[in-house]
């Protein structure tokens, strides 16, 4: 296991006092990786450089892009961060519940803007959500509180663990990439079919098959399975 599997992803963070604070939380609990995803203030400036401290070096190397899906596409694992309970059939964690993750992995945790947080459509793209406990009454917390919490217990984790875990070498796990590219072969050929109907109701059909697909802890062998099974459901008889 290592701090280099793990990525930290903020998603339309809007103040630029905060990205620098979550940078410096990361270096702070020995993290490297932080991709902001189409963010409000131009990236990087002269406050995001001087709340990040001594972690300039992390913003320097930060990837800045204009939408999630590349974001997630070479993470294994995403866990989405949520204060709100989600009308969606996904898995929901506690924080406790990080010590179970597989370190091995390329783990994501994905934090949204600090006015809405993340919608239904961001969230579709996780295999779970997790909430960090708080006053019910006031669940709200701040982005960069949010992410010093997560990383300092995910830092004690990797420390702590000692056992690896270990699996055949011929299993391979999928990667977001993998998935999207099997969930848009599905989407095309039920486009073919005229599936997504009334129109209206497409983006949310959209919205719920992600969640499906994005959820499971697919191989790449079963990415290609169910590739295979689109295709073949997909010909003209």
């Amino acid at each position: 296991m290592s701090f280099s599997n793990i990525s930290f992803i903020l998603h339309k963070p809007q103040l630029s006092e905060n990205i620098g604070a979550c940078a410096r939380a990361l270096r702070n609990f020995n993290f490297k990786k932080l991709i902001v995803v189409n963010p409000k203030p131009s990236f990087p400036n002269d406050k995001i450089f001087a709340t990040s401290v001594g972690a300039k070096e992390i913003i320097k190397n930060t990837a800045v892009l204009n939408s999630l899906e590349p974001a997630i596409r070479k993470i294994d694992y995403l866990i989405a961060t949520t204060s709100r309970p989600r009308n969606k059939n996904i898995k929901h964690i506690k924080l406790n519940d990080l010590k179970k993750i597989d370190y091995n992995k390329k783990i994501g945790f994905l934090f949204g803007s600090e006015a809405s947080g993340l919608s239904n459509n961001e969230i579709s793209y996780a295999n779970c959500t997790m909430q960090i406990p708080a006053n019910p009454n006031y669940k709200s917390l701040n982005l960069s509180h949010s992410v010093i919490i997560v990383a300092q217990l995910v830092s004690s984790l990797i420390e702590l663990k000692k056992t690896k875990y270990i699996k055949s070498n011929k299993i391979k796990n999928a990667t977001k990439k993998d998935i999207h590219s099997m969930v848009n072969l599905c989407i095309n050929h039920l486009e073919d079919r005229n599936f997504f109907k009334p129109a209206e109701k497409k983006p949310i059909m959209l919205e719920n098959l992600r969640t499906i697909f994005y959820k499971m802890d697919l191989s790449e062998k079963e990415t290609r399975i169910l590739s295979s099974v689109f295709a073949c459901l997909a010909k003209k008889r």
